[in-house]
């Protein structure tokens, strides 16, 4: 016998208004959820979390206990972000993703990092130190490319193309 089970969303969860969680997804206890949130199919957030408003995570993200993810932020299908450096150890720290910053799909961002306002993590990237705000990285690991400004100017003239 197969027993299928949607999501689950802790009663112990604050969830803000407005927020769509789609199909499987997980929200531990004391998540904190801001209004018009969007969790893909299959992400997993986990205890202790806090996202800001109008932010969107794509399916199959894993956000790990003690992450705080800002307002206005994208997370790419199948992002990883980690709460332990040296695993398994008894030390947890969460990753910081602040305001408005967009993060790749694939990327893997280390625990402990802070990914600076306005910043972007490529697809793919490996992010093992602090990002500046402002700041484009890829690669792995993840090195500085270029600026937001720069970026918001090549996404522009790709919609235009």
């Amino acid at each position: 016998m197969i027993t299928l089970v949607k999501n689950f969303i802790s009663k112990k969860a604050k969830i803000g208004k407005n927020v769509r969680i789609w199909h499987f997804a997980y929200v531990g206890d004391n998540a904190e959820i801001g209004d018009n949130v969007k969790i893909g199919s299959l992400a997993h957030i986990d205890y202790g979390v806090k996202i800001g408003k109008n932010t969107m995570i794509e399916g199959m993200v894993y956000i790990p206990p003690l992450s705080r993810i800002g307002k206005n932020v994208f997370i790419g299908p199948a992002a990883a972000l980690t709460n332990d450096s040296y695993p398994p150890s008894k030390k947890l720290v969460g990753v910081t993703i602040e305001d408005g910053a967009i993060i790749g799909s694939s990327a893997v961002i280390r625990a402990g990092v802070t990914i600076g306002k306005n910043s972007v993590v490529a697809m793919g990237a490996v992010v093992t130190k602090n990002v500046p705000s402002n700041t484009v990285v890829m690669g792995v690991p993840a090195k500085r490319r270029y600026s937001r400004k720069e970026y918001d100017k090549k996404k522009m003239m790709w919609e235009k193309s």
